[in-house]
């Protein structure tokens, strides 16, 4: 029994989890441990091709989709959003993080492209959730893990710009709003729904044949059961395969909307680790694979958002380490995780890859300790 079963195993045992499926690969050497079951009640045996809401993990596929776009001219980094989103062309700011929200200066200037791939639109989740313009983001910005609980984008996005911005545009970086406004931002200026845009550019290409905001009728025997932790070291239910993602969603999350498999992912992390190119075909240019991967961030902006980084950095859809601060901390280790229990890191140093994904879900934004471990084994074994 290999170290990543072992790791595994043991938390299905202790009933942290139903089933796990964990991957390592190292250039072409894949191991792939799938442990447990699909359910709680043990009805189908987790496989390796078992589908899970991979959640925030979503994050890094908007980010390249976006950056396509950015390639062909058809939106500049420093272009304004506006230009596309013009609902978002005079946002105002609480003037301290502070600050009620009916106190507001107008932003000092627009918000960008660049903003929004680097999380730092001024809109977002700071580590401290209790401040008045955080409070009122929270009834916009809601539970990703529910998708259909969400608006059409147009109804989203004015909802949106009523909500004061907590930090000026490009001041601090903040977890979660950016990456659902990149997905609106790619259905505005390439006029094609965001699905349809991943499946053309990313999915087919690259065979991510399970990856979409939907799981059809003929998929979900191969779809988990969704639960969460109740506070009393049990699980409850929180969506089966017939719910949430039965249907494609009126508002396609570009920040935590997508289900995919441990396969599908490497396929993904194959396009970065190989400088965008995949196939024999080019998808993305060496460039934006580097600024996707790259530190965007000052030490104060990491520490705005140390709740969600512990001290690492933050590319475009993922986090950066940028220190060794724990065992699998490898400088340049580029990923990041999801709130329903997934994690995808790339070391592009060692053509690393790690996926983990379970369907337990996440309590707060600090990692889990089966996360750890799982980060700990790949780094180690």
């Amino acid at each position: 029994m290999s170290a990543l079963h072992e790791t595994l195993r043991r938390y299905v045992d202790d009933g942290t989890a139903p089933g796990a499926v964990g991957l390592v690969a190292r250039g072409d050497e894949v191991e792939v441990v799938a442990v447990g079951s699909r359910d709680a009640a043990g009805t189908a045996p987790m496989t390796r091709d078992s589908l899970f809401r991979v959640a925030s993990i979503t994050k890094s596929v908007t980010a390249a989709a976006l950056l396509t776009l950015v390639e062909e001219g058809t939106v500049g980094l420093g272009s304004p959003v506006a230009e596309w989103l013009p609902e978002l062309a005079a946002p105002t700011v609480v003037r301290t993080p502070f600050a009620p929200v009916d106190d507001v200066v107008p932003a000092a200037r627009p918000i960008t492209v660049e903003d929004l791939l680097s999380s730092r639109p001024g809109w977002g989740f700071p580590s401290d959730f209790s401040l008045p313009a955080v409070q009122a983001l929270f009834a916009v910005q809601k539970d990703g893990r529910q998708p259909q609980a969400y608006p059409e984008p147009d109804v989203w996005l004015a909802d949106l710009a009523r909500v004061p911005l907590l930090y000026q545009p490009g001041e601090a970086w903040l977890y979660g709003t950016a990456s659902d406004l990149q997905g609106v931002l790619i259905a505005r200026a390439s006029g094609r729904a965001l699905p349809d845009f991943l499946a053309e550019r990313f999915f087919e290409p690259l065979g991510m044949k399970d990856t979409a905001f939907e799981v059809p009728k003929e998929k979900r025997d191969r779809f988990t059961t969704a639960y969460r932790p109740d506070g009393t070291g049990a699980l409850e239910l929180a969506d089966t395969p017939d719910g949430e993602w039965s249907g494609l969603p009126r508002f396609p999350s570009g920040g935590g909307g997508l289900v995919s498999t441990a396969d599908d992912w490497l396929a993904f992390a194959r396009l970065l680790l190989n400088g965008g190119e995949a196939n024999g075909r080019r998808i993305l240019s060496h460039t934006s694979v580097s600024r996707m991967t790259a530190n965007h961030l000052t030490s104060e902006q990491r520490e705005i958002g140390a709740l969600f980084l512990e001290g690492q950095g933050w590319g475009y859809g993922g986090s950066v380490d940028v220190e060794a601060i724990d065992p699998w901390n490898v400088p340049g280790r580029y990923g990041w995780v999801g709130g329903t229990g997934t994690t995808a890191h790339i070391v592009p140093r060692t053509g690393t890859v790690a996926v983990l994904l379970t369907q337990t879900a996440m309590t707060d934004p600090v990692p889990t300790p089966l996360m750890r471990d799982f980060w700990r084994c790949a780094a180690t074994s």
